[in-house]
């Protein structure tokens, strides 16, 4: 059974998509569609802008979406059993597999990039990876800390994301060495992703996702908030609300879809981040970029 997952954050890189828009007319209209959408040229940032202009978030996160919705677009065969997307990356599966229109789709992303970015800006917090500790020694210290510090993303065994105000983090950072991590590194980011603090995002997603129409789609998406599959329209909506503030189960996540047949993991996206993940996840599975 086949597997298509899309990435999240991270991935972006400049020069993303140009060859997809030079060899395809359907991506070309795509990009087109999404420069009229957004209201400013992505197409333009994302072939030649620079690395900055491409890392802030309302442009990350739509460029990354329509990068990922074009390759499985495009791609031989696109037949999934069931899809997956990390965090940003739900948006660009609910697409692929026909729950939501490109339209709707890259709105909500444009708007939760926004609603992100504003949430960091009014309440200044970050994240950190740590790495070589069991997931459940990382919950307990995030738990026994008197500051915001929770798991954000389960990546893969040994690899855990942490979430929290900025005191939080640093205090966390030095436990986590103290109890025998590898590393405990602060990542460069503008906010606590996937933590309570991202509430205000939340709510203004919330509105954003109940007004939109999500269809019933093609196969299950395995959903972050709690790695199941789902194909009702109104439990994929209130998963998609809730996924701001709850870790994204990768791990667990992939675990599901190989227990359930996955066979074949093919990634729609810029980069190769998931295609590593599942294999630290699950060794014997085949990985693959979508083409």
């Amino acid at each position: 059974m086949k597997a298509y997952v899309f990435p999240g954050q991270g991935s972006q890189f400049v020069g993303m998509g140009k060859d997809l828009y030079e060899q395809h007319d359907e991506v070309k209209q795509l990009f087109d569609k999404a420069n009229e959408i957004l209201g400013f040229n992505i197409t333009e940032i994302m072939f030649s802008g620079t690395d900055e202009e491409l890392k802030q978030t309302k442009v990350t996160q739509p460029a990354i979406f329509l990068h990922s919705v074009a390759q499985a677009r495009v791609a031989k065969d696109f037949a999934p059993d069931m899809v997956a997307g990390h965090s940003l990356g739900e948006f660009s599966a609910l697409v692929a597999c026909n729950v939501l229109s490109f339209e709707d789709g890259l709105r909500l992303v444009s708007k939760r990039a926004l609603a992100m970015q504003a949430a960091c800006e009014a309440n200044p917090s970050t994240m950190a990876a740590i790495l070589g500790l069991e997931d459940e020694k990382v919950e307990e210290i995030c738990a026994a800390i008197d500051e915001v510090v929770v798991p954000a993303n389960y990546n893969c065994p040994g690899q855990l994301v942490i979430s929290g105000s900025n005191k939080g983090i640093e205090i966390a950072c030095e436990k986590m060495k103290e109890a025998g991590a590898k590393r405990a590194l602060p990542l460069p980011v503008g906010g606590a992703f996937h933590s309570p603090l991202m509430k205000p995002a939340e709510e203004e997603l919330a509105k954003a996702i109940e007004a939109t129409t999500f269809s019933q789609g093609i196969c299950p998406i395995y959903q972050n908030v709690d790695a199941k599959p789902h194909t009702d329209p109104t439990e994929i909506k209130q998963n998609l609300i809730k996924q701001l503030t709850a870790p994204v189960r990768w791990t667990q996540s992939v675990q599901q879809m190989v227990a359930d047949g996955a066979t074949d993991f093919v990634e729609c996206g810029p980069g190769k981040v998931l295609q590593g993940l599942v294999k630290k996840i699950e060794r014997t599975m085949e990985v693959s970029s979508a083409i």
